[in-house]
């Protein structure tokens, strides 16, 4: 017989870790604040020692206890996609996917519907992040982060290279048309946008350009990338923007990139996802399709997985 810790106090306490606070988990949960307490309580008395320290008035997971939330988060995944797999027959499968802002909008997003078309009894629901955040939480499936295919990072998970990155010049069709950059020195006069989300984008850019003495010059900066592209687009200045994450606009007409031959080299980014239990291929699948997508424009035909 195994000794299991109740499985409510479980999800609770992993609900905590995850969200960061006992009022989000509870609203997660669909129960009161102080049951989720009562859980927690529940299961320290179980372990025999406390999960949690008070930092003011805030109550922190312990180093052992986050530890111990991220094993539980995969157990529940686990248990969930087996009880999906011994689930109804013809029922829609759910697949959550969490990835950066501006890929899941400019990148992903634009190709689902290729994976629908050959994939009709899954349902793919995406949550994005800020490309700062660099951390999983629970409840994803598959994960799209910045970073490189190593396994020594994500011991639990599979790690897939995905699609590599550059950086370049970026402006409105308009703008050009106006003011038109034919030169790297050509820039200056522009009105410069950033982004806090992608900081040292224009320094990078400056250096591969061999302008490194205009790099004191004012920029305008937004808080995400995804507002400082829709700045560029409407023509209020020049930015520094990712290939091949803006194929898609540049096909569209929306943006045009003046010195493409100007390009700084990012780290790309990787799909993740957990070793754990995988009825049909559903997350492996899904990952294989993201790596044949990398290598299609955004209007090709679908991709098989």
């Amino acid at each position: 017989m195994r000794r299991l810790p109740p499985l409510n106090a479980l999800r609770a306490f992993e609900a905590v870790v995850r969200t960061g606070s006992h009022a989000d988990a509870a609203l997660q949960l669909g129960v009161t604040h102080g049951a989720v307490s009562q859980q927690i309580a529940t299961l320290e008395n179980w372990l025999g020692h406390a999960l949690f320290t008070r930092e003011g008035r805030r109550m922190v997971a312990t180093p052992m206890a986050r530890v111990f939330a991220a094993e539980v988060g995969l157990s529940l995944d686990r248990l969930a996609l087996a009880a999906e797999a011994c689930g109804r027959p013809g029922v829609r499968r759910i697949l959550r996917v969490s990835a950066p802002t501006s890929l899941a909008m400019r990148w992903l997003i634009p190709r689902l519907h290729r994976y629908h078309a050959g994939h009709p009894d899954v349902e793919v629901v995406v949550t994005t992040v800020s490309s700062l955040v660099e951390d999983l939480r629970g409840g994803v499936d598959v994960a799209i982060r910045r970073g490189v295919a190593r396994k020594d990072l994500w011991p639990q998970h599979h790690v897939m290279p995905l699609l590599d990155e550059v950086d370049t010049l970026i402006m409105s069709p308009a703008l050009f048309s106006r003011r038109p950059i034919h030169a790297p020195a050509d820039v200056e006069g522009h009105a410069w946008l950033a982004s806090q989300t992608r900081v040292g984008d224009w320094d990078n850019w400056l250096e591969a350009a061999q302008l490194q003495h205009f790099a004191d010059l004012p920029r305008q900066t937004f808080d995400h990338f995804f507002v400082t592209r829709q700045a560029v687009e409407d023509g209020l200045g020049i930015g520094i923007g990712p290939l091949p994450l803006l194929e898609i606009d540049i096909a569209r007409g929306n943006l045009v990139t003046p010195l493409p031959d100007v390009r700084v080299p990012r780290t790309g980014y990787i799909a993740i996802y957990p070793r754990q239990a995988d009825p049909g291929r559903l997350l492996s699948g899904f990952a294989d399709w993201l790596v044949g997508e990398a290598t299609q424009p955004a209007g090709a035909a679908p991709s098989e997985a």
